[in-house]
């Protein structure tokens, strides 16, 4: 489980040029559902999964990932969790099974253990073929497999992806999408993030909207389609967004 407890980021503070990136965003993700942060791009979804991530240290507030703060617990806190965005870079001289070799190792899994691990993650991203290929020699979509496999080499039991989709093609985002719905079977705590509302209405069971740094609502895709007499998330946006 991970509670999100009225956390804040602000930039540049007490200056001039002062930026609140996130304020006071509070919510609860469960194990065993996907729970998407959905607003635009510039809307604090990064900077929020960051701080959730120990990535970035908030101004005020807290989150509990399994009972740990990541303030006071910070590397406990990044034991259990996975982190996938978009912008993940990999080092293009490893190959496959490399990569995989050296984040395991960052998590100081038993050689023994990572190299059965790393054989399950091969099979399961259809990885095997190319294990012994140079990340620079790979398409976008087995990157971001690669990409995925390292986000999970240590099974951990929370998932934040952050705009995992974009950029991928039709194959390797059913890829990423089954793996998610996967996920959720196999009662892993996941946040999901995008500014793209099919892909909430697709992916899903809860969401939170969150629009300059606030969270307008949070709720079940269909609860909120209620409350608000919208037919689709994307109306449902929109209206909260001009209230």
């Amino acid at each position: 489980m991970i509670e999100v407890k009225n956390i804040s980021k602000v930039f540049n503070r007490h200056k001039k040029n002062e930026v609140i990136a996130v304020n006071n965003a509070d919510f609860c993700v469960k194990n065993g559902e996907i729970f998407g942060l959905l607003g635009p791009n510039g809307a604090g979804k990064t900077t929020t999964l960051r701080m959730i991530s120990t990535i970035l240290k908030p101004t005020s507030g807290n989150v509990v990932v399994n009972g740990d703060s990541v303030i006071k617990e910070s590397e406990m806190v990044r034991k259990h969790i996975g982190f996938l965005t978009g912008e993940t870079k990999l080092y293009d001289r490893l190959t496959v099974r490399e990569t995989l070799s050296y984040f395991g190792r960052l998590y100081g899994i038993e050689e023994t253990t990572l190299n059965r691990r790393i054989d399950e993650l091969l099979f399961m991203f259809e990885l095997i073929a190319v294990k012994d290929k140079r990340i620079a020699d790979l398409s976008d979509g087995m990157k971001q497999k690669v990409s995925l496999g390292r986000t999970i080499i240590h099974n951990p039991p929370n998932l934040i992806f952050d705009e995992p989709l974009t950029g991928l093609d039709i194959f390797a985002r059913k890829e990423v999408t089954n793996f998610m719905k996967g996920a959720r079977e196999q009662d892993k705590c996941i946040i999901f993030s995008t500014h793209v509302m099919s892909e909430a209405e697709e992916l899903c069971d809860r969401i939170a909207i969150i629009h300059r740094g606030k969270i307008l609502e949070v709720g079940e895709k269909e609860m909120l389609k209620r409350k608000f007499n919208c037919r689709t998330l994307e109306e449902v946006f929109i209206h909260l967004v001009k209230s």
